[in-house]
């Protein structure tokens, strides 16, 4: 089935973007959840006359989240965690965590857009990626350190 985006979705592409989804995903998931349209005659024909208002939209936000990645990148944040014997935390430290120590220092991030391949369970530095867009990423470095 092709459907045409409505929004940004990472693991399809980008608004405006006709792609090929399995029948099910695209009428039981992203039409009714307004993620996407059928790529019909008609809805084709008013994507030919909206392409260049998503493009220069996309563009837009392309530069937004360049110019938020030069900001954030380089930033240290401090997470406090209870931790036992070495060093192990009691839980972990998730992208949530890290979304609130950065709201502290005054960068709102979604905590979505924080990339952990899994949660921190030991003190010490992390390298946490930041994906502000598709192929635009900020690095910031994660101290957790014991409560």
């Amino acid at each position: 089935m092709k459907v045409i985006l409505k929004q940004t979705i990472d693991a399809l592409g980008l608004r405006g973007q006709i792609v090929e989804v399995k029948t099910g995903y695209g009428r039981n998931y992203l039409i009714p959840k307004g993620l996407a349209e059928p790529a019909t005659e008609s809805n084709l024909n008013r994507l030919q006359h909206e392409r260049r208002i998503i493009e220069t939209s996309l563009l837009r936000e392309r530069t937004a989240a360049e110019e938020a990645a030069r900001s954030i990148e380089g930033v240290v944040c401090t997470v406090s965690a209870k931790a036992g014997e070495g060093d192990k935390l009691y839980g972990s430290v998730t992208n949530m965590d890290i979304a609130q120590a950065l709201a502290a220092k005054g960068i709102e991030i979604d905590r979505k857009k924080i990339v952990l391949e899994e949660p921190i369970k030991q003190l010490g530095e992390y390298e946490v990626a930041i994906r502000l867009y598709p192929k635009v990423a900020a690095h910031v470095k994660v101290e957790v350190v014991r409560e």
